[in-house]
């Protein structure tokens, strides 16, 4: 077993890490980390939890702890990081210069020249990055902009991309708790969420490029908060590199699969994208778990005017925060990074 921590571990994508190591096969949590409020005190008392299902007992009885204790302890590898973005980077370095690995799920360090941007099943070969590291920091990317990204990667793949317009319809889980206000969001869709379109406009061409140059795309992003609990549903338009008819596209969809190393891992999907043809999905409620909320679904495909159109639905807290960062560290082992 490979021992872990998790930093932000009260908070809502600190409790997924927690509910998503708690029974993994490879990876064993030893180690909680939070704010000073919580710490010397167990987890089961500092955390209140907000996810479905019992706090993990083992997890419970952990006693919180900073992560300078995180980082003296020798029987931790692994550290995943759900802490908030603007306070992640110099604690992150600090970890890694202390030789842990670390997975972060925070913004501070996504567009670092030396961290990958990881999707295993998108751009496994940015691993080479810390390759020969004992200690380093692997990122996952922002919940809208790897549910679009894993969408765009077999039409990058395939085609070519030359221009993407994406609407989000963004859960409010995403935004943690207690998140937006319930008079705000109740009977309404608030159309701007700080920071998040800077996010899109640059992310998806850093993971679809080299480890070292982006992608030559575009994208124009716009972004809405919506009354859905769970899942970041998004329209997407993009103008490919050649003219191709959908049959195609619905094959390069339903074919999409990452490198072998990925398809024994705990967490991945047997297939990461799902085409789902009835005329009204995806939807948040009825598609967002699908298998087990780490695969994305693609429908209403359309062509016209020289664009391809479609939606595409991704579970924001799995996929998109905790489960990444935890299929990325699967993955780090499967290539003999941990």
């Amino acid at each position: 077993m490979i021992h872990c921590a998790v930093l932000g571990a009260t908070g809502t994508v600190g409790q997924r890490f927690v509910q998503l190591l708690d029974g993994h096969p490879r990876l064993e949590l030893r180690s909680v980390s939070a704010s000073p409020r919580s710490q010397g005190r167990p987890y089961g008392e500092a955390a209140t939890w907000r996810l479905d299902g019992e706090m993990p007992e083992d997890a419970a009885g952990l006693v919180v702890e900073d992560a300078e204790a995180i980082a003296a302890r020798d029987d931790v590898r692994v550290v995943f990081s759900a802490l908030p973005g603007g306070e992640a980077a110099p604690v992150e370095r600090a970890l890694a210069d202390a030789s842990k690995a670390v997975f972060t799920n925070a913004r501070d360090l996504r567009l670092a020249p030396d961290v990958p941007l990881l999707i295993p099943e998108v751009n496994p070969h940015h691993l080479d990055l810390v390759r020969g590291r004992t200690g380093f920091v692997v990122a996952n990317g922002n919940c809208s902009g790897i549910v679009l990204t894993l969408a765009l990667a077999p039409l990058h793949r395939a085609f070519g991309l030359r221009e993407v317009h994406v609407t989000t319809f963004q859960g409010l889980s995403g935004a943690g708790y207690p998140g937006v206000p319930s008079l705000d969001i109740l009977d309404n869709v608030v159309p701007f969420i700080g920071g998040e379109e800077d996010k899109l406009e640059t992310e998806p061409q850093r993971t679809l490029g080299t480890a070292t140059q982006p992608a030559d795309f575009r994208v124009f992003p716009t972004c809405a908060r919506v009354p859905v609990r769970e899942g970041h549903l998004e329209s997407v338009h993009v103008r490919l590199g050649r003219d191709v008819g959908l049959d195609e596209v619905r094959a390069a969809f339903a074919d999409f699969r990452g490198p072998p190393e990925v398809a024994g891992l705990h967490l991945a999907p047997e297939r990461p994208i799902h085409v789902d043809d009835r005329v009204d999905r995806p939807q948040p409620r009825l598609d967002r778990d699908r298998e087990d909320g780490m695969s994305v679904t693609v429908g209403r495909l359309r062509e016209g005017g020289g664009w391809l159109r479609f939606w595409v639905l991704g579970h924001n807290t799995l996929r998109g925060a905790a489960g990444q960062s935890v299929l990325n560290a699967e993955y780090a082992d499967a290539v003999g990074l941990l």
